[in-house]
């Protein structure tokens, strides 16, 4: 290896670092018989939440699943594994499939996206409720 290739692997790895996860393919979405089973991350499959199951994404990664026939987009969070050797490249809750119309079809070409989400855990948190204070009465 050269110097000059060297240099080019260095200048590539230093500026790659904040690179987001973009794809496009074929996404399907689970069966109902699958609500209440867990998932690879230990939680229970709900269809009517936002979620999916991608092979290689981390856990909690939010993308957003846009349908390419009708423009429609979901974000959804991985909380699932599939297969490597499937058709689909995300599998999506039956939520997230009907937000993008693709009930009816059963399969459609989607492109995904990374994306960032606020952490939940900057929220407000919410007021303390004190007990009640005794009533006074008035005197007149």
């Amino acid at each position: 290896m050269n110097i000059c290739s060297l240099l080019l692997v260095f200048l590539l790895s230093f500026f790659a670092g904040n690179s987001t996860y973009i794809s496009e393919g074929k996404a399907s979405f689970y069966a109902d018989r699958f609500h209440g089973l867990r998932t690879s991350s230990g939680e229970r499959y709900d269809k009517t939440l936002l979620t999916a199951a991608h092979v290689s994404l981390p856990f909690n990664t939010f993308v957003k699943v846009t349908n390419v026939k009708n423009g429609k987009s979901v974000v959804v969070r991985i909380n699932d594994r599939m297969a490597k050797k499937r058709h689909a490249v995300i599998d999506l809750s039956k939520a997230a499939a009907k937000e993008i119309d693709m009930i009816r079809d059963g399969v459609a070409s989607v492109k995904i996206e990374e994306v960032t989400m606020p952490d939940a855990t900057q929220q407000e948190p919410p007021l303390i409720v004190s007990e009640k204070a005794p009533v006074q009465k008035q005197l007149d």
